[in-house]
């Protein structure tokens, strides 16, 4: 069984304001599928536009779950404790058995404010990491970097949002001496309420892009919900705003903090800048650091150019956090992340560059320059990206004009990646090395015959479109 972390005395303190020190029940983990229980969990009824957790509760209680947050009403088998304002009676709290319902007015918003109060009891150094491309691989790179020190809690996966982040908050223990935390964006507010949550000290912004413009509205608006990160931090010196210089968006954020500004970049004057860039093809690539007079030479098995911000990130985090720099290059020759662009090699001698995770333009744009430093024949498998709003048809022209001059051969899968097509055939891509597919599992089976010994071959496409069947359909050959 795992180690106890919050306990029911805590939960009603959350939600109450009041103290039952004699319920000192403990929780094991706070989980939202009743499949994740397991003996002394709390399970989070969510109503979801296509699930409802409340028709879960018994199947949570049958797999060992101690407490279910609930707002609606379940059958009077099950044992509850109302809540709500107007409802309460804390006389009936001493007559309580297990497994128990918790009746709240809204249980999201009793997971956040649980998340809240338990980060309140562990007033550890927190980093808040946001950006349109980049934010996982920062995450994972800055904590891999902090670990070598302090032990770090971090967002398992890509759980970045208002019930991801308060669920990996509920997982802070006594141990734990950081955190770092990705923040996810959708709309604007939403980070805030994520930096109400997690108060961090440390905020870094990657770079603004046009995802999520189809939500949001337009680039604006997106870096008016990242900004929300710098202007949450704390006044320097307690905070620090770790801002990306080469991004126009990211640079005028500057100006919204009260934080301590510790800016990186590759092109523009900054505290913490990257100069001679060396690609090393699959073997990761090396540069020199240049920091408040000083110059580090760093190797990494991180791919591609684009991944030298991630390492100024994570290096900028590290050096407030207080490495130093034998430490940090030591930590960034070992670091091999699960990150973007998995090498694969083939039975047949190709080699895949799974980077099916998700796709944006810039990242998109990146990963094709990445594919054009390799040897042999360079095959790019591209899907649709989604939710970019008023910039799609240009963001996928401009990935068709990268595709044109870094790729030999195209395979296309979606409705969009027509307008990549269109913009690679007028820069003179020759068409008879094209194929278009409607989605992918129709391009699959082309796909299998197209690919020869030594091929390079970059697989990247939005979540929705299925990308990761080509990575199967290649790895399982005939």
């Amino acid at each position: 069984m795992r180690q106890a972390v919050i306990n029911l005395k805590d939960i009603l303190y959350a939600l109450t304001g009041q103290n039952f020190p004699q319920l000192d029940f403990p929780i094991h983990s706070t989980v939202i599928d009743s499949r994740q229980v397991s003996s002394g969990s709390l399970f989070i009824a969510l109503t979801g536009e296509h699930v409802d957790g409340h028709a879960y509760v018994q199947s949570a209680f049958k797999n060992g779950a101690h407490i279910a947050l609930i707002e609606q009403d379940l059958p009077e088998s099950l044992n509850t404790i109302d809540l709500r304002e107007g409802h309460f009676q804390p006389d009936l709290i001493n007559e309580i058995t297990l497994p128990l319902c918790l009746r709240v007015e809204q249980t999201l918003t009793a997971l956040q404010t649980i998340a809240a109060y338990w980060r309140e009891k562990h007033p550890i150094p927190t980093v808040g990491i946001t950006g349109s491309v980049g934010k996982t691989s920062t995450k994972e790179l800055t904590a891999a970097l902090l670990s070598q020190k302090y032990a770090v809690l971090k967002n398992p996966g890509n759980r970045n949002n208002e019930i991801g982040l308060p669920l990996t908050l509920l997982e802070l223990d006594k141990r734990h001496e950081r955190a770092v935390l990705e923040m996810g964006f959708y709309v604007p507010g939403e980070i805030q309420l994520l930096c109400d949550i997690a108060h961090p000290q440390i905020g870094v912004v990657t770079n603004i892009g046009t995802v999520h413009a189809e939500r949001a509205g337009s680039q604006a608006v997106i870096a008016r919900g990242k900004a929300e990160l710098v202007e949450a931090l704390p006044a320097a010196p307690e905070g620090v705003a770790i801002l990306n210089m080469d991004d126009p968006w990211v640079r005028k954020m500057a100006e919204q903090t009260q934080a301590r500004v510790f800016t990186y970049g590759i092109e523009t004057p900054s505290d913490l800048m990257a100069k001679d860039i060396q690609i090393h093809g699959l073997e990761g690539l090396s540069c020199v650091i240049s920091a408040f007079g000083e110059e580090h030479s760093i190797r990494s098995p991180l791919l591609g150019k684009f991944s030298v911000n991630t390492i100024l990130c994570a290096v900028a985090v590290a050096l407030t956090e207080g490495l130093d720099w034998e430490t940090i290059t030591t930590g960034l020759a070992s670091s091999r992340l699960d990150l973007r662009l998995h090498p694969l090699k083939l039975p047949n001698g190709a080699t895949i560059l799974d980077d099916t995770y998700n796709a944006s333009p810039a990242s998109t744009i990146a990963a094709l320059e990445f594919l054009h430093e390799l040897s042999g024949r360079r095959v790019a498998i591209l899907g649709d990206m989604l939710e970019l709003g008023q910039y799609e048809h240009s963001d996928h022209y401009a990935v068709g004009l990268t595709a044109s001059k870094t790729a030999d051969y195209l395979v296309l899968i979606g409705e969009r990646v027509k307008i990549i097509a269109s913009a690679a055939l007028e820069n003179r891509f020759p068409k008879e090395n094209m194929q278009l597919f409607p989605d992918s599992k129709s391009a699959a089976g082309h796909v299998l015959d197209l690919i020869q010994k030594d091929d390079m071959v970059l697989v990247k496409g939005s979540n929705i479109m299925r990308m990761d069947q080509i990575i199967t359909t290649l790895k399982g050959g005939r």
